[in-house]
């Protein structure tokens, strides 16, 4: 009995010391969420990196915010802070039923921003993620930003109206790609992998393999919501509100956001900066990694 007392006491101590150096432990994190809540049973997943001036990127759609990977690296290095939001239904975020509007993804962001209690910031944002920080900015009139950045955005309209006759895409054409995505999802990732960059070799097996895991994750009932969001939208109200300083980097090999759309943008817009990217197409914040790094990080500094 004696000895079996000893061994508990032993043990307890062991047990207690370590929960006394866990308390003593310095932490290694920031304290920052990974995963912030934006309203009842719905959580974004969060990228938060570095420290110093935020900027606050939107990935498009199917993605996430993991497309950043080399922007974040960069960044960061840079002396900025770095938040990628993934909007719902997408990554590693929460993909509940209902909507998946501009309306919706705007207010997500906007709970994110509030809790984290930015300002000043840099928001961009590629394809969907594009058209989604024109309706944020001008719904919410700039609320914690003081300059906007468009990557191959889908706007001012993503599809062809009889007073818009710009870009690749009518409605019909993408109750197609709806209906692909409800039947043969796979197929639909093969045919945007097809024309996401500008050519074959620009953007290597690697990264495109890497591309495609994000893209997996993504919820097929968001995916279809978002085409549906891409079809129906018109910005050009948004557009047309919007004073902030902006930066619009587009593709001229572009398949999926023609150029033609950034040229609409830069026009309705009241002080923006096009550059296009002569080498890419949907891929620019890849096929031209560094000269994409450059211009945005050039941007903000002015």
């Amino acid at each position: 009995m004696k000895n079996l007392i000893l061994a508990f006491t032993f043990f307890t101590t062991i047990i207690s010391g370590a929960a006394f150096s866990q308390t003593k432990r310095t932490p290694a994190s920031l304290g920052r969420e990974e995963y912030i809540e934006v309203e009842k049973n719905v959580r974004l997943h969060v990228t938060d990196l570095g420290e110093g001036q935020p900027i606050v990127l939107i990935h498009g759609w199917p993605l996430s915010d993991a497309m950043y990977e080399y922007q974040y690296a960069d960044f960061i290095q840079k002396g900025f802070r770095v938040i990628g939001i993934t909007l719902r239904g997408f990554g590693l975020s929460d993909k509940p039923a209902g909507k998946y509007n501009y309306d919706v993804f705007a207010d997500d962001i906007k709970v994110v921003l509030d809790k984290l209690n930015i300002e000043n910031a840099t928001i961009g944002g590629f394809s969907m993620g594009g058209a989604t920080v024109i309706h944020y900015v001008a719904k919410y009139n700039a609320a914690h930003v003081s300059k906007m950045a468009l990557f191959g955005a889908a706007a001012p309209i993503w599809t062809k109206r009889a007073d818009f006759n710009y870009g690749f895409w009518t409605k019909k054409d993408v109750d197609g790609l709806i209906n692909l995505n409800n039947t043969n999802r796979p197929a639909l990732f093969d045919t945007f992998g097809k024309i996401f960059p500008a050519n074959e070799n620009s953007v290597s097996p690697g990264l495109g393999a890497w591309l495609g895991t994000i893209q997996a994750q993504a919820s097929p009932y968001a995916m279809a919501e978002g085409l549906k969001t891409l079809r129906d939208t018109d910005l050009r109200g948004d557009l047309k509100k919007i004073t902030l300083p902006t930066l619009i980097l587009h593709g001229k090999l572009d398949k999926i956001c023609s150029y033609d759309l950034a040229e609409q943008m830069k026009a309705m817009l009241k002080n923006a900066t096009l550059v296009p990217f002569e080498k890419s197409g949907h891929a620019l914040f890849i096929e031209e990694l560094e000269k994409f790094n450059t211009e945005l990080l050039n941007f903000i500094k002015k």
